[in-house]
């Protein structure tokens, strides 16, 4: 039995949807007109219809973000959006609260969000228990922490492969609702790990001041596919709802070659929707919106995670500056590119680092050679580092250049009594086509032309689709017009587009069942049991969510933060280390700080515990849980 491995793509909307699916993705995900974890992401009912019509002429999936907690006046609206994508055609939802598992809904598979913070076996065993089909793990889980997972469920696996990281594990952060009331499970997260904090000491001496010390660079496991697949993850997700169409077309296209490569080389597995993408533009996930590239934790090794000096995206590092000058509002610079490739032209936007640390950018206005010239006043001194955040030359080719996704139909060809006849042999479709010329035609004068002529004009795209020739029976060859060779073609491939469409059977979920009658072993088994108490982390915001938990055999509920604000309160807890990024961990050899915008090097401070971020008139304390190798921020 062959293994469908799935690219999975964001889809902010209809048109970014279509275009991940050309580029390559098996399946997208989007917001639905409510209640997705990225608020300014919805869609209509509409728009999610189109794009599962176009979706499923490729066999691949639309799922729906159904993700945020939610309130008790809100379920029965839920419950009705589900409905509505359903009836739209959606092939699953991802979601977070538990009350969704207590509706009466139709039979759509329901998928576990990452927000439900899967980052162990037991956790796993029991979502699985309860009939999720799918596992959103954890970004910072490992191989070796994702092999064990596999282990104890049957569940398929997904995992993020790319993207911006959230510094906190997720739907574990209420940092956002505390400083600005805007709460990350409920989709208008403010992102506050972004901003500058100044990190001081108990005694307020300043350590690092004024930076984004909890911004986190992107997620790229692009060299760790293979390990992936191999420790038992299908699904393979894109971040993204909110970026725009350039990086989704570019990042879709890259992973969909490198999941191609991947199966052209081991044997037993295939992608999980039909069709292929061909030709277009080169991918290069640099040129378009990044913070630099990390793989997290997903060997087990801590590395560099930080951001560095800005929280924006940088792009492409393309050269140094060997000098500078300002006059008239404008500065004018000089600078060795590292390729040809990273040549500067106008109107590409432009990231400067200097040797300082001082971040600054700007859009190239004229570019000569090696010299550019922009429309403000910059201090560049020379070893400045120039990044490029908006390539113009890459985004033309972007449009200009798009992949074509096509599925090649194999197909029969009869030539009889002089008609013709085509006939599919594929497993795309339930049934056979086929397609019968309607005049019939003397022998060709010329058969290895004739046949030539056949074999060709058969074989060009109509619409979606490519006949290829995989078998023919000819008792002559007849001389078939060109044009009738074309209508008989775009007849063919109008038929598989109908049978297609008649046969085409959406995946259900595969057992509905009230959530009393879901047997959950008690707490002696091993793992895969209810938890026997949860606190506000649990995400409890509404009466049925609590009422489920209490039938799976949990003791006692806390409610939501975002209905109860603790005056004191673990905000977010990560997997990134403030102490170990700068070189102040214990338990680590001490290294020198890289970043030359830290006042000094940080492995000689003398500090005094507890720390703490400051940013305007917020003050929140780190603490190091050092057993589990984890740093918690308290309000």
């Amino acid at each position: 039995m062959q293994i469908k491995l799935e690219l999975l793509a964001p889809a902010k909307n209809k048109e970014i949807g279509i275009a991940a699916i050309n580029c390559g993705a098996d399946s997208v995900y989007m917001g639905g007109p409510n209640f997705g974890a990225r608020e300014a992401a919805g869609n209509s009912i509409y728009d999610i219809s189109e794009t599962v019509k176009y979706a499923h002429d490729f066999d691949a999936g639309v799922y729906i973000t159904i993700n945020t907690i939610l309130y008790d006046c809100e379920l029965n609206r839920a419950r009705k959006v589900i409905e509505d994508v359903y009836e739209a055609g959606c092939d699953a939802i991802i979601i977070q609260d538990m009350a969704i598992l207590g509706m009466e809904l139709p039979p759509v598979r329901i998928f576990a969000s990452t927000q439900m913070n899967i980052r162990n076996a037991a956790q796993a065993e029991f979502l699985s228990r309860l009939g999720f089909e799918r596992l959103i793990l954890a970004r910072e889980l490992s191989l070796e922490q994702i092999s064990e997972i596999r282990k104890h469920v049957s569940a398929d696996l997904e995992t993020f492969i790319e993207g911006a990281l959230c510094v906190s594990y997720s739907g574990q952060c209420y940092l956002s609702e505390k400083v600005a009331g805007r709460s990350a499970n409920r989709g208008c997260c403010a992102q506050p790990c972004r901003s500058d904090y100044t990190l001081a000491d108990s005694e307020n001496r300043v350590m690092v001041k004024d930076r984004p010390l909890l911004s986190l660079k992107d997620l790229d496991l692009g060299k760790q596919l293979p390990d992936l697949i191999k420790a038992g993850v299908s699904s393979f997700k894109i971040e993204g709802r909110l970026k725009n169409i350039s990086y989704i077309k570019n990042n879709v296209r890259y992973y969909d070659l490198l999941l191609n490569d991947f199966i052209s080389k081991n044997n037993g597995y295939v992608r999980s929707s039909s069709g292929i993408a061909e030709g277009g533009f080169r991918p290069n996930i640099n040129k378009t919106f990044n913070r630099g590239f990390t793989s997290l934790f997903i060997n087990g090794c801590r590395g560099k995670w930080n951001s560095g000096t800005g929280a924006g995206g940088r792009g492409e590092e393309t050269g140094r500056i060997t000098g500078s000058s300002c006059r008239e509002g404008k500065t004018f610079f000089k600078y060795t590119p590292y390729t040809k490739d990273n040549t500067i032209n106008n109107g590409d936007g432009l990231y400067f680092i200097t040797p300082g640390g001082e971040i600054s950018g700007a859009r190239a206005s004229v570019c000569i050679k090696d010299t550019v010239e922009i429309d403000t006043e910059l201090n560049l001194p020379q070893g400045s580092i120039v990044f490029r955040n908006l390539n113009t030359s890459f985004e033309k080719e972007l449009v200009s250049h798009m992949p074509e996704r096509i599925i090649k139909i194999p197909v029969k060809i009869i030539a009889s009594e002089g008609h013709f006849t085509i006939t599919t042999k594929t497993s795309y479709l339930k049934e056979q086509v086929s397609a019968m010329s309607e005049k019939s035609y003397g022998p060709a004068r010329n058969p290895e032309k004739a046949m030539k002529t056949l074999y060709g004009q058969l074989q060009k795209r109509s619409g979606i689709y490519k006949p290829e020739i995989e078998e023919a029976s000819l008792d002559e060859i007849p001389f078939f017009p060109i044009s009738e060779i074309n209508s008989l073609r775009r007849t063919l491939c109008s038929r598989i587009s109908e049978s297609h469409d008649k046969t085409y059977l959406r995946t259900d979920r595969k057992e509905v069942r009230p959530i009393d009658k879901i047997k959950i072993p008690n707490g002696k088994t091993t793992g895969g049991t209810a938890p026997e108490e949860l606190d506000y982390r649990g995400n409890i915001s509404n009466s049925k969510a609590a009422s489920i938990y209490e039938k799976l055999g949990t003791g006692k509920t806390e409610k939501a933060y975002e209905l109860e604000h603790r005056k004191v309160a673990e905000l977010m807890r990560t997997k990134y280390c403030l102490k170990y990024e700068l070189g102040l961990c214990p338990n680590y050899k001490r290294t020198a700080v890289h970043d030359p915008s830290y006042h000094s090097r940080l492995d000689s401070v003398k500090f005094k515990e507890p720390l703490y971020l400051l940013n305007g008139g917020n003050k929140l304390e780190l603490r190091f849980d050092c057993r589990k190798c984890e740093m918690i921020i308290i309000n």
